[in-house]
């Protein structure tokens, strides 16, 4: 079936009540041209100039950018292992992922552009060429009831989700804490207590179809086969039904009551605390060593080894933050870590540059927080990769990088390096 306009081919579907499909290999007017253009404008630095989620912004973020190349998507209408459909894509687009670094594009964006982006992005795949999307049929609703939140708990319970997602759905008592997506990516499971950050939206129908189809290249599986319709329904009104007040609607007790509530579990599990703190401030993305698509070199996470070039100052490897005895943490005293982390001063007393390691950002740290991230820090299994000393530039060269810093106020450049510069002797 052959389109003449993108906008005629989505006319038409609507006017047949139908969800939009618009076949890749058969591209509608100049569509693709316009969506590669908008592409290449708005999508390459995070999304890479294929789609392989590779562009120079992907190795900031968590999660890390879609793989279009792939045609592996989490948010879809459509079965397990299928690929989605136009409006699926155009939702995700349109509206962002909440929680992730993908934005809604709604306020940048006209739907015709919209459209125009998604044509685009299905090139990027041959499965878009050859597939049609299966799209799931959706059982009959169960409105949200104190019943059906009561058979949702006892669906969640069966279903054992509080492995991953805790018994209480904020991360309590599980058993899984550490997930990595199909591509050794770095997961954290959802705080059910949080719906603003479900990717996907936060309704009834969509929390259903998390479970209806599963998310493609995560350890979330479809529970088509081990739950039934009507349990699924249950299971998302239960979910919902964990949701916590968002601070922004909190009184100020209410507040204060909440930051009380986060601070004794802090105290309470200082290692958990610690991991939240070491990704929020993106350590891993400096101290673990990429591959040529910005992908985590495997088994090498907080291992280091990524060399950094600040123009002209020199180059910096990262350093190998795990527990290793030998090349790492493990001989380190909880002074020293703290030393170096808020002053920039090495073991043998030598200070760090503020870049790439930019330690006055953590010179705020309250005692608490560092206790947190010291003892995060000696939670992460060793691996033993001995990481070089900085190399330093031609002195005078030196010397002009650092009067054009201070004086002229000009930022020195980072480039950052893939591989790892260490001797990697793996895990021990």
């Amino acid at each position: 079936m052959r389109y003449g306009s993108a906008i005629a081919a989505l006319a038409f579907a609507a006017a047949l009540g139908a969800s939009t499909y618009l076949r890749a290999a058969q591209p509608a007017g100049d569509a693709v041209t316009r969506g590669r253009a908008i592409y290449q404008e708005r999508c390459v630095e995070c999304h890479g100039v294929s789609g392989k989620g590779d562009g120079r912004a992907s190795a900031f973020l968590t999660p890390r950018p879609r793989d279009f190349a792939a045609g592996r998507y989490k948010i879809r209408s459509t079965e397990t292992g299928s690929i989605p459909t136009d409006d699926d894509l155009i939702q995700s687009v349109r509206q962002g992922l909440y929680g992730s670094a993908m934005p809604a594009w709604s306020t940048l964006l006209s739907d015709a552009q919209i459209r125009d982006v998604v044509v685009y992005i299905k090139t990027l795949s041959p499965r878009f060429m050859a597939e049609q999307p299966a799209v799931v049929s959706l059982g009959p609703q169960v409105p949200s009831s104190p019943e059906s939140v009561a058979r949702g708990q006892a669906v969640y319970e069966r279903m054992q989700c509080g492995k991953c997602h805790g018994s209480d759905g904020r991360g309590a008592n599980a058993v899984a804490t550490d997930f990595q997506d199909d591509w050794g990516q770095p997961l954290n499971a959802a705080n059910l207590a949080e719906p603003w950050t479900f990717h996907g939206g936060s309704t009834s129908r969509e929390i259903y179809l998390r479970f209806r189809t599963g998310m493609s290249g995560t350890p979330m599986p479809s529970f088509r086969e081990s739950a039934t319709d009507a349990e699924m329904w249950d299971l998302a009104n239960y979910v919902g039904s964990l949701a916590r007040k968002p601070v922004w609607s909190m009184s100020a007790d209410e507040l204060k009551a909440q930051y009380a509530s986060e601070e004794a579990g802090a105290k309470a599990d200082p290692v958990k605390r610690g991991k939240y703190l070491v990704d929020t401030h993106l350590c891993a993305i400096c101290h673990s060593p990429i591959d040529e698509q910005s992908h985590l070199l495997r088994g090498m996470y907080m291992a280091g080894g990524q060399v950094m070039r600040v123009v002209p100052f020199g180059d910096y490897p990262t350093a190998n933050l795990t527990s290793d005895k030998a090349t790492g943490l493990g001989n380190w005293s909880d002074d020293e870590i703290k030393r170096a982390v808020t002053r920039g001063i090495m073991r043998d007393g030598t200070r760090m540059p503020p870049y790439p390691m930019d330690w006055t950002a953590f010179s705020a740290l309250t005692p608490d927080d560092l206790n947190a991230m010291v003892a995060y820090l000696r939670s992460i299994p060793p691996v033993s990769n001995n990481v070089p000393p900085p190399t330093r530039p031609f002195l005078p060269i030196y010397l002009w990088g650092k009067f054009k810093m201070l004086m002229l106020q000009v930022d020195p450049p980072i480039v950052i390096f893939p591989g790892n510069v260490g001797s990697a002797g793996g895990s021990r």
